[in-house]
C-alpha cells in the first residue's frame, strides 16, 4: 500500500468513526422543556468549579431558569465555600456531598458539572451517563484510552447533552478563523505550531496547607494506590503523574481542540514525545514535566508542534502556516491574518485582526442544547477527538517510540 493511500484510507476511517458517535437532536434522553428549572450537581469545588463553572452558570441562572442544587468535593472547605456562594447568589445553599456516587443519583438533578482531578473524569462521567445526567466535563477527559473508550461509550449510550470544557472553541473569534481558514484564504497548511511558556509550573500556584481530617483521602485517591495523607500531592495534584499527565494533556488539549474545530481534522496519524522534569527539582518531587515537546502527523498532510518550558515564560506563541500566510492565534482570543512567510501569491496583505463570528458562550451553549436538543458545540466526538492526541502522545513520552492511532479499532500503537 501506498502512503498516499494510507493516508485516503484513514482519513475515511476517521470520518466513519465520528458518523458512528455521533449524536442527533432527536436523540437525546431527557430533553429540558422550556419552563422546566435546570438543576445542577457540582463534582469538583476548586478553582475550575468554582470560579469557571459555578461563576459562569451564576450569570444565566434567571435567563436560561438554571440553579445549583448540590456540590461535592473530598475536601470539607472546598464544598462549603461553593455552597455558601450559591446561598450567596440564590438565599439557599447548596446540599453538601463528598463522593460523587451520591449525587449522580439524585432524583431531582438533571446536569452534573465535572471539575474533578484528572484522574477521575473518566469515573464521573460514567457515573453521571449511566444516570441519565447531561454532562459539562473539564479537560483533558482521560489520562487512559480504554477508560476514555468506556466513558465516551457510557455518554453515547445514555444519550445525555456533553460538553467538553474546551471553551476556546466556543470564542467569536476562532469561530472567524475556521470561516476564514474553510474560504481557503491559507491556502493548504503545512505547520501549526504552539509554544506555551511561563516562569514556573503552574501545580505550584495550587499547593495550599490543608489538615487530613478536613479531606476524604479515600476519595480523592479513587482507583489510585492507597499510600499516607500527603498534603502536597493533594492540593498540587497538578504537579504528580498518578493524578495528572502535566502540561501536554493539561493545556496542549485546548491547542489541539482549537485545531480540530478550525481545520475541521479528526484525529494525528502519530505522534512522538520526550521532555522530563529538567529545571524544577526540589522537595516536592513533582513529576510532571517542566518541559516537554510533543508532535503530531495529520492524515491531511500537516504537522502539530507543542512544546512548553515552565522555567521561562519568553517566545509564547500560535502560529498555523500555509501556503498563502500566516494565522497567528498569539493571543487566540486576538487572532490576526497576513502574508508572513508566504510561499505563494494570494489576497493576503499586511496582518488583519479576524472578523469575529458570533455565537453563545461555552457553557451557555450547553445550557441551551439540553432544551433544544441540538448538538453541543464540544460534542462527545470532539471531547475524545480532543483526547485521543494527548494521550497518544503521553504514551510517546513514556515509552520513547512513535505511537499511532487506529481509528477503526479505537486502539493506540507503537509504530
Amino acid at each position: 500500500m501506498t502512503h498516499r493511500s494510507s493516508r485516503r484510507d484513514f482519513l475515511k476511517a476517521g470520518s466513519a468513526c465520528a458518523v458512528t458517535a455521533s449524536l442527533t437532536a432527536t436523540s437525546y434522553a431527557k430533553v429540558l422543556g422550556a419552563n422546566e428549572r435546570i438543576s445542577i450537581g457540582v463534582i469538583g469545588c476548586g478553582r475550575r468549579g468554582l470560579h469557571a463553572h459555578m461563576k459562569t452558570v451564576k450569570r444565566y441562572l434567571k435567563q436560561e431558569n438554571v440553579e445549583i442544587t448540590a456540590v461535592c468535593d473530598p475536601w470539607r472547605q472546598r464544598r462549603e465555600t461553593a455552597s455558601q456562594q450559591v446561598k450567596q447568589w440564590t438565599g439557599k445553599p447548596a446540599r453538601e456531598f463528598i463522593s460523587y456516587r451520591d449525587v449522580v443519583v439524585l432524583d431531582d438533578i438533571d446536569a452534573v458539572m465535572i471539575a474533578s482531578c484528572d484522574h477521575q473524569h473518566t469515573t464521573h462521567m460514567e457515573a453521571a451517563a449511566n444516570n441519565k445526567k447531561h454532562i459539562y466535563c473539564e479537560k483533558p477527559l482521560a489520562m487512559d484510552l480504554d477508560k476514555l473508550n468506556s466513558a465516551c461509550d457510557a455518554v453515547r449510550d445514555a444519550g445525555i447533552c456533553f460538553q467538553a470544557g474546551t471553551q476556546v472553541r466556543s470564542y467569536p473569534t476562532s469561530r472567524g478563523c475556521r470561516k476564514l481558514f474553510q474560504s481557503g484564504a491559507l491556502g493548504k497548511i503545512s505547520r501549526v505550531e504552539q509554544v506555551r511558556n511561563s516562569t514556573r509550573p503552574y501545580w505550584y500556584s495550587r499547593l495550599a496547607k490543608v489538615n487530613a481530617k478536613d479531606v476524604d483521602w479515600k476519595e480523592f485517591l479513587g482507583d489510585r494506590p492507597m499510600r499516607p495523607f500527603n498534603a502536597e500531592q493533594f492540593t498540587g495534584w497538578y504537579g504528580y503523574r498518578d493524578f495528572s499527565d502535566g502540561p501536554i494533556p493539561g493545556l496542549a488539549t485546548h491547542y489541539i481542540d482549537l485545531i480540530n474545530f478550525i481545520t475541521g481534522t479528526k484525529f494525528p496519524i502519530s505522534s512522538v514525545a520526550q521532555g522530563g522534569v529538567l529545571a524544577c527539582k526540589d522537595e516536592f518531587n513533582f513529576t510532571c514535566p517542566d518541559q516537554c515537546q510533543a508532535t503530531w502527523e495529520y492524515p491531511e498532510g500537516f504537522l502539530v508542534s507543542y512544546s512548553s518550558n515552565l522555567a521561562n515564560s519568553g517566545g509564547n506563541r500560535i502560529l498555523m502556516q500555509g501556503d498563502y500566510g500566516t494565522l497567528s492565534l498569539t493571543p487566540w482570543s486576538k487572532p490576526t491574518i497576513s502574508d508572513e512567510g508566504a510561499r505563494k501569491k494570494g489576497t493576503l496583505g499586511k496582518s488583519v485582526p479576524i472578523d469575529p463570528v458570533e455565537g453563545p458562550e461555552h457553557i451557555l451553549d450547553w445550557l441551551q442544547c439540553m432544551r433544544s436538543g441540538n448538538t453541543p458545540n464540544a460534542s462527545i466526538d470532539a471531547g475524545y477527538q480532543q483526547t485521543v492526541p494527548v494521550i497518544m502522545a503521553m504514551k510517546a513520552f513514556d515509552t520513547g517510540q512513535k505511537q499511532v492511532f487506529v481509528p477503526e479499532k479505537r486502539q493506540i500503537r507503537s509504530g
